[in-house]
């Protein structure tokens, strides 16, 4: 009987099966389709699991397609008590979503989810608590405190993980249950699990971020679980482990000395190319313990997440040193061949990084050439990266960058033509080796058709003059010649402007007057930006010429010590270009311009004056990279994306790190030395590991032997030469046993050798005796 009633339950267990794949089946075509509400309450309501699973299904959707799933809160949720895990998990979600809307009705569904938490399936429990803490009604706040209590020493790693994420939902709920977490989290942290231990990190960052003490007695645990955590938890945890490390070591260095090298990750592959320290520089030195760090999260920069790449570099660069920061480059670079979006957010962290240790980027130039496809974004920044890594590059590198950038300068692209040029410029200003290249190649530009290219060359060229103004005065005539064939109106502003600066040159021998002459037949068809720098011109040949004539006086005044007539300097050509300008500003439409010309006349009628404002030497302009405003910001954070040139501050909610601890406030770093420390419970019965079991045996067993251990040490301590040693010394104890069993066996036979003797000549003597008494009776 009972094996026919065996086949009879599996032959429903399989109709079971088969039915609930049908259903499945059927339900992936038609859940879409919403049915009455009155028929969707009879499926909650029915007593075939089949048929709720088949309803909240469709509520779900319903759910989850911003449809009214209200009116079905009291049908759904009464099914919370079904013993099926699949019913249970719609229930909880539908539950979770609808708690806040009706609390009332949530919280006469607690007491069955607590029921829950006692189940035997881990899964269920881990379910219920998820589910507990998920519903936001802040009267269940201890309730749920107590149901993490619970998890927290649950058998079940699952279970534990789901009190470890429980526990921010319920700081949010409750802030005042705050004592109470600290300590559930403070015991999560300690986890021998790594995705508990992960969580609990999580959570830690949430709630409490500043509380570095419940971190010292698990911080190297922490360090070696920082490898099979999943990404989310490496993220916590990297950030986490940049805190405590700014709070924890200070920052210590010390005077290299000469035979001193810096050291470097590829030292072991024999591929390092650093430079012995010189002597009396300061080179850092690294507490053991962050050393443990940043070789822990090494493995972490081979990870398929590239946020975790972008993390450990940032670890790299906020704690680490510049030979930690050069290994992470390469797998940065390796983040260009993902989705666009990834390229550009990776690109924003490679200009960072390249802006601290250009030079590190220097052999992977040709990963940043611009590809057609790239969008804007991306295109700019890879041009930014090649101006940055340009001086420090071979000069095979140089050519092809300068080559690359020539190339999309004569481009159809508006905005690729001006940051093209615009990277020119930089180049040549951070390396003046190749800035009589970089001339030759905007100078032909200036005559271009685009306009846009000729204005951004003739600005950037401006600035190379200003860098040395006397080695360029053949450049400036040669613009000059140009001013015909310039169309554009700010390329013959900025032309204008520098033949204005180079105007008080060889006195009147200067082609700045000749210059104003020709630019003042049109003057009235020039743009107002022109005609700007053409008022400004003028006013400036005219004090050159103003302070000509003074120092001719002085100087007649030296040789015939008489004041002479003053000269009639209303006569001289330049006076009259002077008083021409003034005539044609007067009836100009601009307002700006004629304010402009009031200003200067009313300027120089005090020369000394008008020479100190208009004469000034001009400091040379620096072209710094565009990205130098997102310089401070920390790797991977939305602030160094968003905030570029967006202001000092960064976005709402960007916390930077904390500054290094000063040396001698750190915390003691035996609290971080817990391997040794052992916890004594007197006279209670505990129960004691296998392997600990074992270890006092064999430590037991090996307590006789001579073999140099001590008899302490387990036998899983022992290794291989050990144990080598060990049969070495048994070999020759065994044959020093041996030689002495021989020597005992040869003593004894001497021995008995020398007793038979003895009793030889006992028995001799005897026998004489016996023979003197015989012969002694026959003589009587």
């Amino acid at each position: 009987m009972e094996s026919i009633s065996r086949i009879s339950n599996l032959l429903e267990s399989a109709r079971e099966l088969t039915l609930d794949a049908a259903q499945a089946a059927r339900s992936s075509r038609s859940t879409t389709r919403s049915l009455p509400t009155v028929q969707l309450k009879k499926l909650l309501d029915s007593r075939n699991d089949r048929e709720v699973l088949d309803g909240l299904r469709r509520v779900i959707s319903m759910m989850y397609r911003q449809q009214k799933t209200l009116p079905f809160f009291s049908s759904v949720v009464k099914n919370v008590a079904s013993p099926n895990i699949e019913i249970k998990k719609l229930v909880y979600i539908y539950l979770i979503h609808h708690a806040e809307q009706e609390p009332d009705m949530a919280l006469l569904s607690i007491n069955t989810i607590q029921k829950s938490l006692s189940d035997s399936n881990p899964q269920v429990r881990a379910l219920a608590l998820r589910t507990m803490s998920g519903i936001r009604v802040p009267v269940i706040s201890q309730i749920v405190s107590l149901a993490i209590k619970k998890g927290v020493v649950d058998m079940s790693p699952h279970v534990r993980k789901a009190a470890a994420l429980a526990i921010p939902k319920c700081y949010r709920l409750e802030p005042n249950t705050s004592p109470q977490l600290l300590e559930y989290l403070a015991t999560l942290l300690g986890d021998k699990q790594y995705f508990v231990a992960g969580a609990a990190v999580s959570a830690f960052m949430e709630i409490c971020p500043d509380r570095v003490d419940l971190i010292h007695k698990h911080y190297r645990s922490l360090v070696k679980k920082i490898v099979d955590m999943d990404e989310w938890s490496q993220l916590s945890m990297l950030r986490m482990m940049s805190i405590y490390a700014r709070k924890c070591f200070p920052r210590r260095t010390r005077s290299a000395k000469a035979k001193d090298k810096v050291a470097d990750l590829q030292d072991f592959y024999g591929e390092s190319a650093s430079e012995p320290a010189s002597e009396g520089e300061q080179v850092v030195v690294l507490d053991p313990d962050l050393v443990l760090l940043l070789n822990g999260i090494k493995p972490l920069l081979q990870s398929r997440n590239s946020g975790v790449v972008v993390a450990v570099a940032r670890c790299y660069m906020d704690i680490g040193t510049s030979e930690y920061t050069k290994a992470a480059v390469g797998p940065l670079v390796a983040l260009l061949r993902g989705a666009q979006d990834i390229q550009q957010i990776a690109l924003y962290n490679i200009v960072s990084v390249c802006l601290a240790h250009p030079e590190s980027f220097v052999k992977y130039a040709s990963h940043f050439l611009v590809r057609a496809t790239d969008t804007a974004p991306v295109w700019e920044l890879k041009l930014e990266v090649l101006a940055l890594i340009f001086p420090h590059s071979p000069l095979q590198t140089k050519s092809l960058i300068l080559n690359e950038l020539e190339h999309f300068a004569r481009g159809t692209n508006k905005s690729l033509v001006r940051e093209a040029v615009r990277a020119i410029g930089r180049c040549a200003q951070a390396d003046p080796a190749t800035a009589p290249r970089c001339m030759r190649l905007l100078l032909g530009q200036i005559t271009s058709l685009d306009g846009t290219l000729a204005a951004e060359s003739l600005t950037v060229i401006r600035h190379l003059i200003q860098q040395d103004p006397q080695a360029h005065v053949g450049t400036v005539v040669r613009l000059a010649k140009n001013l015909d064939s310039a169309t554009d109106p700010q390329a013959r502003a900025t032309i204008i402007w520098l033949v204005g600066e180079f105007a008080g040159l060889n006195g009147e021998d200067n082609i700045a007057a000749d210059v104003l002459r020709i630019l003042l037949k049109e003057f009235a068809d020039e743009s107002e930006i022109a005609k700007r720098q053409i008022v400004l011109l003028a006013a400036k040949v005219y004090l050159h010429h103003l302070n000509r004539e003074a120092e001719a006086q002085k100087s007649r005044e030296v040789e015939e010590g008489q004041d002479p007539p003053p000269p009639n300097s209303e006569d001289h050509p330049i006076a009259r270009l002077w008083n021409y300008v003034l005539l044609l500003v007067r009836y100009d439409t601009s307002y700006d311009l004629r304010d402009r010309a009031r200003l200067y006349k009313a300027l120089l009628s005090v020369p000394q004056l008008a020479t100190l404002m208009l004469l000034a030497p001009k400091p040379a302009p620096q072209a710094p990279s565009p990205s130098e405003t997102r310089r401070g910001f920390s790797l991977g954070s939305s602030a160094l994306v968003l905030a570029g040139g967006g202001g000092v501050h960064g976005l709402r909610g960007y916390e930077p790190l904390p500054d290094w601890v000063e040396e001698g406030r750190e915390p003691d770093p035996k609290l971080r030395n817990t391997e040794g420390a052992k916890v004594e419970y007197g006279d209670e019965k505990r129960v004691v590991p296998a392997t600990q079991m074992l270890g006092d045996a064999g430590s037991m067993g090996q307590a006789g032997r001579s073999n140099g251990m001590s008899a302490a040490t387990g036998t899983g301590a022992k290794t291989l030469d050990d144990w080598l040693a060990e049969d070495e010394d048994e070999g020759d104890n065994a044959e020093e046993e041996e030689s002495e069993e021989e020597e005992e066996e040869e003593s004894e036979e001497e021995e008995s050798e020398e007793d038979e003797e003895e009793e030889d000549d006992e028995s001799d003597q005897e026998s004489d005796d016996a023979k003197a008494e015989l012969e002694g009776f026959l003589s009587r």
